[in-house]
């Protein structure tokens, strides 16, 4: 990786706990790097089939590296100073390497993959840091249950490598599926605690806790129930427009042009703002209730919804013929906000 100083652990020190630790600083130096670094210039055509060869050919040599670096350290005797020097020296030229590679990723390939492949080559880092943390911290030696969890962790960070998705379609679809996935959670456990009777903490307070559970605050009151009933049904909204989105995105997204690619990554950068929105206007939605909260919280959401939908509906990924469930959707949107709109009137 052009810029980067393989010398910059300096002279080794003669006790192989000392290397370690300049191993670890050497790591640890690479990390703003790789968050923060910019793609290689270059002029060549991307390779796909070659970069991703070579990230995962580079990620096996670090896995193998560290199992290296465990066993090494793993019962008596010590590595002999010059052994831990060359051992020390091949990981942190196997983490070189796997970062180099990723450096060869441009940004016209999707700023979503990319993000990707970042935290995951991070993640290899930080992996291979935080082992021989724990191995510094094991003297003498000793195989720890920590031991065993940090080498098994960076043996499966470094399989992950090769689990990547390979375009800007197949991230966007993983990233668009985590957030279904929270707003879900969401809704169900405000579902979950709807179903209590009117009692969310039921499950979690005694009633000798509060007085055999005289504290109203804990209760939602009937007026309560007739706000939460529209702000569920913007929670359901967020679900469906999530679920709709990526499956256009599936049906329908393409990966061909520069245009396609930054539509793809709009889409999940504005649709990230779902889940967030959502557990604002659930927490908001707890006794004690406060009805203003409430009300702006489920605007933001539905804001939030709108703007999903609109950039949805001017990207590739929905044709004309298939706007309709579009529409279905800010109706939805539209209907549930009016309501609470309605319902807290009284405190503006």
């Amino acid at each position: 990786m052009d810029g980067l100083d393989r010398g910059a652990a300096g002279p080794s020190p003669t006790e192989p706990v000392a290397q370690l630790r300049r191993l670890i600083g050497a790591l640890r130096s690479l990390l703003p790097r790789v968050r923060d670094g910019e793609a290689r210039e270059t002029t060549e055509a991307f390779d796909a089939h070659r970069f991703w060869d070579k990230l995962g050919q580079r990620a096996l040599a670090v896995s193998q590296e560290a199992t290296k670096l465990s066993l090494a350290f793993a019962r008596p005797p010590l590595p002999s100073s010059e052994d831990c020097r060359k051992l020390c020296e091949s990981i942190q030229n196997a983490v070189l390497a796997e970062v180099s590679a990723y450096y060869w990723l441009p940004k016209d390939q999707g700023i979503t993959l990319r993000k990707m492949v970042r935290d995951t080559v991070v993640d290899v880092v930080e992996g291979m840091a935080q082992l021989a943390e724990v191995i510094v911290r094991a003297r003498p030696q000793c195989i720890s249950h920590e031991y065993l969890i940090s080498t098994g962790s960076i043996w499966e960070t470094c399989d992950q490598v090769s689990h990547l998705p390979k375009d800007n379609k197949a991230a966007a679809l993983l990233m668009l599926a985590s957030y279904l996935r929270v707003v879900k959670d969401a809704l169900e456990e405000m579902e979950q605690a709807q179903g209590d009777s009117g009692d969310p903490y039921s499950d979690i307070l005694e009633d000798d806790e509060l007085g055999s559970r005289g504290n109203r605050d804990t209760y939602w009151s009937e007026e309560d129930q007739q706000l939460l009933a529209p702000c569920v049904g913007l929670m359901k909204a967020s679900k469906a427009c999530l679920k709709k989105v990526r499956s256009s995105v599936e049906t329908h997204g393409k990966t061909v042009v520069a245009d396609q690619i930054a539509q793809l990554d709009d889409i999940v950068d504005i649709s990230n703002e779902i889940s967030p929105s959502v557990d604002e206007l659930a927490l908001s939605m707890y006794p004690p209730l406060n009805r203003m909260a409430v009300r702006l919280n489920a605007a933001k959401l539905a804001s939030v919804l709108k703007k999903v939908l609109e950039i949805t509906k001017a990207s590739h990924v929905c044709p004309h013929e298939e706007e309709n469930w579009i529409q279905f959707l800010s109706s939805a949107i539209d209907h549930n906000m009016n309501k609470i709109k309605n319902l807290t009137q009284g405190e503006l």
